[in-house]
């Protein structure tokens, strides 16, 4: 569906934009989300930090955490995985952490938690890159929730005072916080995030009805440590500059970014003995999302750099019934589509909006 203040200018009539100092960050592997098919389950578990119950042994881990980058990039030094379920009230998470060291000193709620080791996990129910949910916490349980109106790369707004209303963590440690003498375990993560909140941006039935999809990721931030004076101080290199932090994620990205939600994974909502009408987001769609989510990036970066635009035919069919690109454009603006044989319709703006229209 055509943006209307994008009809007053068709390709050719496209305005340059100057030189940019910045090029347009761009991922560096293969669009391959990952599936988690999230299991309904009728009896909620305890959020004490131990999923150790039933419903948890029944639910699959996710695959192990990777780096951010992709898998040519070193595997983690220290596993991370995670399993959810759901019902009625809220979607549950529980995730496992190996750890050497037990770090964590913030304490007060909406800290700048990556700051030091973390768990996060990022929501977007509608999958459409705007108005998704973040949600980290550290090993003493202290928790920064807030909603992003779209990703940094596009001027987003991170809300830090959205809340996630009646929402349950819990962590448990195997180990000692704060106590380098000693070689620790690790730590274990449970959430309750009620639907209640999780609706407030969705956009769409909440709770899902089976077959429906979200787009998810988690993240684990990960310090290298030293010890000074009997405490863990993060390294630094020869001139005094703190050492990077590790990013190990459930679906890589690509590049050091957590915020480009179109390479997120899907989590997939399932409930036994009902059958979905539909399981969204089949392969056809996704290839059509990768396809207009490369166009986006590298007609940002041209823009970024002063270049000229990206002619539509120079973007990959897509096949799967879908029809080639349209793009209109005025000035900083764009809108490009792809169209369906059955009617359905693709598109992504200048903001990285990527939006599916049914007929």
């Amino acid at each position: 569906m055509p943006d209307p203040l994008l009809l007053n200018c068709r390709w050719a009539l496209c305005l340059a934009l100057p030189l940019a100092a910045v090029a347009f960050p761009q991922p560096e592997i293969p669009f391959n989300p990952p599936d988690y098919f999230c299991l309904w389950t009728a009896a909620a578990p305890i959020i004490d930090g131990r999923p150790d119950e039933a419903c948890w042994q029944a639910a699959p881990w996710t695959r192990d955490f990777v780096d951010i980058r992709g898998g040519a990039w070193p595997a983690p030094t220290h596993r991370t995985r995670a399993r959810l379920l759901w019902d009625d009230h809220a979607l549950y998470v529980a995730a496992e952490l190996a750890e050497p060291g037990l770090w964590a000193t913030f304490r007060d709620h909406d800290a700048v938690i990556y700051h030091e080791h973390d768990f996060e996990i990022f929501l977007d129910p509608d999958g459409d890159n705007h108005d998704y949910y973040e949600l980290e916490l550290n090993a003493l349980n202290t928790t920064w929730d807030l909603l992003l109106t779209r990703p940094y790369r596009d001027d987003g707004l991170a809300v830090n005072a959205w809340e996630i209303t009646g929402l349950e963590t819990a962590v448990a440690l195997n180990g000692t916080l704060n106590q380098p003498a000693d070689m620790d375990r690790g730590w274990t993560v449970e959430m309750a995030l009620p639907w209640t909140a999780l609706k407030e941006a969705a956009r769409r039935v909440t709770p899902p009805n089976p077959g429906d999809a979200w787009r998810l990721n988690f993240s684990r931030v990960e310090w290298h440590l030293d010890v000074k004076d009997g405490s863990y101080v993060v390294r630094r290199d020869a001139q005094g500059h703190k050492l990077p932090e590790e990013n190990w994620v459930w679906a890589p990205q690509g590049l050091i970014a957590m915020h480009y939600p179109e390479r997120w994974g899907f989590l997939r909502f399932v409930k036994e003995g009902v059958q979905a009408p539909h399981l969204e987001w089949g392969k056809g769609e996704q290839k059509a999302a990768d396809v207009l989510m490369d166009f986006y990036y590298r007609q940002r970066a041209r823009l970024e750099e002063g270049n000229a635009w990206i002619a539509p035919e120079e973007a990959p069919p897509v096949g799967f019934g879908w029809g080639p690109l349209e793009v209109e454009a005025l000035g900083a603006r764009f809108l490009a589509r792809t169209r369906h044989q059955d009617g359905r319709l693709m598109s992504v703006d200048e903001t990285g909006r990527l939006l599916r229209v049914q007929p």
